[in-house]
């Protein structure tokens, strides 16, 4: 398995630290408001990547934290004269719901900042210690970059030239700095807002110190892959490189994975511009599966753009899997309630057993592409190719043991991508329903005219009725 690595700008072999096992930290969101779609797109990626590594058999400790204090969150919460808690609590709750409709399984653990305090206090007080860090006259703590030369090689950028750009943009407020480059790990308390007691000053802390003190406490000083969106390299990934590795006196991430941007109409999404979306809007147009698949359409690196159109095409896509499946469902109980109820696993065709080799080759077809740095966008052909030798070759003559295969490859192969292959079942009101049984009881009467005409009345309200060996069937239209 190979992985590109941000790091080093090349793919590199994937080697854990433990044989067997993974440990992952991906960069979670701050909770403010719902998250849109630009914070699904990591949430999504990283989810199939940990799903992978379980498929290929490893043990994965996979660490996402909640951003719970921040001046978004202590906004929103002054705007509502509440606790900021009560506001980080509330899209805590409304993100897992988005993260469950987006099937992004729960990570091993979901840390929160507002209780990793005491964790970043000893951080801070280490880094202090040891030269990395001081403290200005009111009590802001800053890291020393220059106390750590390899500061800027994972985003690639000379010391020299940040101090200069640092120098352009100062601000009011940063007079305590010794150099314009260093950052901060710990600030004063402004009226209104929550704090903490520290050795340098009632305050909070700052915003990349959170991540290196929970992925020290939930994975160790030393982990195998840190991952979050492009925007995050720096200078959040950056200064927690910097951070943890002066604290810690070890490498802090042997991998570097990074997700490309999300564009909407090829511009980047922007409230402004009218083109920001949450997944809590998108799931009112869509089954937020059909985000998902769009998500994973295209390579994790590159740029994505989000459209309707190509809403629309994943939309067809993923139903062309899912219909296969309902067929091949369909033809494994029939050939199940042929043989009396019983599992069948007659023998296969020679024909079947070489449909099956063929088979075998799409799913290595499928590995090779994930191995190759998680190439989702040519996994999804493999699964594609899949359907279509499905679709020419299950049938109710097919034997029991082959139609099973086909359904359990496929299925699988979904789920690794985290896609659910079951359309759920919709309710219909009373009216529809009370129309479908008028229609068959018509049919029963042989009053074939009023059989039409509800069916008709049907497709006018965009139902569709399918009448089949196994009964009358509906689906939107």
């Amino acid at each position: 398995m190979k992985i590109f690595n941000t790091l080093s700008r090349r793919k590199e072999e994937f080697v854990p630290l433990e044989p067997g096992k993974v440990k992952i930290y991906v960069c979670g969101p701050t909770v403010y408001n719902y998250i849109h779609i630009g914070n699904a797109r990591p949430m999504i990626v990283f989810d199939t990547v940990r799903r992978y590594f379980e498929y290929k058999g490893y043990e994965v400790n996979y660490v996402s934290n909640f951003t719970d204090v921040d001046d978004k969150i202590i906004n929103k919460a002054l705007e509502e004269g509440v606790d900021a808690s009560v506001i980080s609590e509330r899209f805590i709750a409304e993100c897992k719901k988005d993260m469950a409709g987006l099937n992004v399984r729960p990570a091993t653990t979901h840390p929160q900042a507002t209780k990793e305090i005491p964790g970043m206090l000893d951080m801070i007080r280490t880094l202090v210690e040891k030269g990395h860090a001081y403290a200005a006259k009111d009590g802001t703590v800053y890291f020393r970059t220059e106390s750590f030369p390899e500061y800027g090689k994972l985003s690639h950028k000379n010391l020299d030239e940040l101090q200069s750009g640092f120098r352009e943009i100062k601000v009011t407020g940063e007079e305590g700095k010794e150099d314009p480059a260093d950052f901060v790990l710990w600030k004063p308390k402004k009226e209104g807002e929550p704090y903490w007691e520290s050795p340098w000053c009632d305050g909070r802390p700052g915003w990349h110190i959170e991540c290196s003190v929970m992925a020290k406490r939930y994975l160790g000083d030393e982990i195998d892959i840190h991952a979050g969106g492009e925007d995050l390299i720096f200078p959040h990934h950056e200064n927690e490189i910097a951070q943890s590795e002066c604290a810690n006196g070890k490498p802090f991430a042997r991998y570097w994975m990074h997700n490309g941007f999300l564009n909407i109409d090829n511009k980047k999404m922007s409230k402004s511009l009218g083109n920001f979306f949450t997944v809590r809007e998108i799931s009112e147009k869509y089954d937020l599966q059909v985000l998902r698949f769009f998500m994973l359409s295209a390579h994790y690196r590159s740029p994505l753009n989000f459209s309707a159109e190509l809403m629309e095409a994943s939309k067809n896509g993923l139903e062309r899997i899912r219909t296969a499946m309902a067929k091949l469902k369909e033809l494994e109980q029939s050939t199940q309630g042929n043989s009396g109820g019983g599992a069948q696993t007659g023998a296969m065709t020679e024909t079947e057993q070489e449909n099956v080799s063929a088979a075998k080759e799409l799913v290595a077809k499928y590995e090779a592409a994930m191995d190759d740095d998680f190439n989702t966008a040519d996994a999804v052909s493999a699964i594609f190719e899949l359907v279509k030798l499905s679709n020419s070759t299950a049938s109710e003559t097919a034997s029991p043991a082959y139609i099973s295969y086909l359904r359990q490859t496929i299925g699988q192969l979904c789920d690794v991508m985290g896609i659910i292959t079951e359309t759920k079942k919709e309710s219909l009101d009373e009216e529809i329903e009370a129309m479908i049984e008028a229609r068959q009881q018509a049919r029963k009467e042989k009053n074939y005219a009023l059989a039409d005409e509800i069916r008709g009345k049907l497709s006018e309200m965009g139902i569709i009725l399918e009448d089949t060996r196994q009964g009358v069937k509906w689906r939107r239209a």
